[in-house]
């Protein structure tokens, strides 16, 4: 497998291009099933999660046309083409290896009125079921049940129905899965406490230009109106506002000074809301935001990961490591998922002090922490272990990174153009 070695404490300096949101476009990927023509996505980013959606989409029967800069992601984009589906089933050995793999199930059964889907595999942060999707579901009509570890899902004679369904806790994957059922479903589909995140805005707003009918965009109540056929359209993908927030702590934990671009400010509003008061300072530029410290040594703060438009679980573990160096001490407290501190013992090989209760982690910053051997274990976990190793003493060994390849493009590339020292040690395998 491959690793990432880093010689840390080098202050970044220079711009950073931020790609397209790997969490809006898998959902936009799943929605090309919704009609037989043509859907073309640009702004994508180049990611394993990228092809191994293409990879299931390519089973079900739609063509995949690549265009744009493979070197450039504002570039990049992919026309998909449903003409035919030419099969309903998700198979176990494509979808265990991204969760999101599942959000082709609403899709499959309101065009084809039925899906079979294995049960999600992913990263270990949690159980992250899929009962909401299925309760959804079976309140719109259809028939559902479990067999082998797959989801088999009918839709009743005549297609889904609209239904409402109130989510008793926000779910993203849900609020999507559901969201594409309904636009092709029969009447009015009301979704209550429905996620409110920019990639469901981003969904929503693409189903739009397709000719769904959907009120609420943006609320945590969405309408939609089901049609009888969805068409092409044409789709930016949004800029992806975990990637932003990452490079703007990459700024802050170095004491240097970046231009994140190709992004938007407004994505990021909790991170900044966070980040301000503990000495980050972020100022509107040309396509994107500029980020610097404001002055000496970052302050400890308190933090708690929310829905949407709460502070990001996915930001979570790099906040911790921008953290273990700031001055007195700061507390970080997850409420979206179990089991997601798994990075804090890694951290603490490289001299952090940091104390878990439970949902909660007490972190004590200390004046500087020391290079070390490191292994990632979820890709916002890998990326948090590389915040560290730049700010580090020394030389920081992150292995197992193909958790990072996940979600981050060309990491490694980005911060050595502005002055880190960081390489890739590619797997002997190879």
């Amino acid at each position: 497998m491959d690793k990432i070695r880093i010689r840390g404490g080098k202050p970044l300096n220079g711009s950073i291009t931020v790609g397209g949101a790997k969490n809006a476009a898998l959902p936009l990927m799943t929605a090309a099933l919704l009609t037989d023509e043509t859907l073309t996505l640009t702004n994508l980013p180049i990611l394993a999660d990228i092809n191994t959606l293409c990879n299931l989409l390519l089973q079900h029967g739609v063509a995949i046309h690549l265009a744009g800069a493979e070197k450039d992601c504002a570039g990049r984009e992919i026309a998909f083409t449903a003409r035919d589906v030419t099969n309903t089933t998700a198979p176990y050995d494509l979808v265990r290896k991204m969760r999101a793999s599942v959000l082709v199930l609403g899709p499959l059964v309101a065009r084809c009125g039925e899906a079979k889907v294995s049960l999600p595999g992913g990263c270990a942060i949690g159980a992250r079921p899929v009962d909401l999707h299925i309760r959804g579901l079976e309140a719109m009509g259809a028939d559902i049940r479990i067999e082998g570890g797959y989801v088999v899902a009918k839709a009743p004679p005549g297609g889904l129905r609209g239904a409402e369904f109130v989510f008793p806790k926000v779910s993203v994957g849900a609020t999507e899965n559901l969201l594409m059922a309904a636009t092709l479903a029969k009447g009015t589909t009301v979704l209550v406490n429905a996620a409110r995140e920019p990639e469901v805005t981003d969904l929503a707003e693409c189903l739009v230009k397709m000719g769904a009918r959907i009120g609420g965009i943006g609320t945590d109540r969405l309408t939609i109106e089901g049609v009888d056929r969805l068409h092409g359209a044409r789709h930016s993908i949004v800029p992806d506002r975990i990637e932003t927030g990452t490079y703007a702590m990459a700024a802050a934990i170095t004491g240097g000074q970046l231009d994140i671009l190709n992004t938007r400010l407004d994505l990021i509003k909790a991170a900044v809301k966070s980040l301000a008061p503990a000495g980050v300072s972020f100022t509107e530029i040309d396509n994107g935001i500029r980020v610097s410290r404001t002055n000496g040594r970052l302050q400890g703060i308190d933090v708690m990961t929310e829905p949407f438009p709460g502070f990001p679980t996915d930001l979570q573990a790099q906040m911790m490591a921008v953290m273990c160096t700031a001055s007195g001490a700061a507390m970080i407290t997850e409420t979206i998922f179990e089991n997601r501190f798994m990075h804090a013992p890694e951290l603490m090989r490289m001299g952090a002090r940091i104390t878990v209760h439970g949902s909660s982690a007490l972190v004590r910053g200390v004046e500087r922490l020391t290079g070390a051997p490191v292994m990632a274990t979820d890709l916002r976990a890998s990326v948090s272990l590389v915040l560290a190793g730049l700010a580090a003493e020394g030389e920081t060994v992150v292995n197992r990174v193909y958790h990072l390849d996940r979600g981050y493009e060309r990491l490694e590339d980005k911060l050595s153009a502005c002055g880190a020292d960081i390489e890739r040690i590619r797997s002997e395998e190879e």
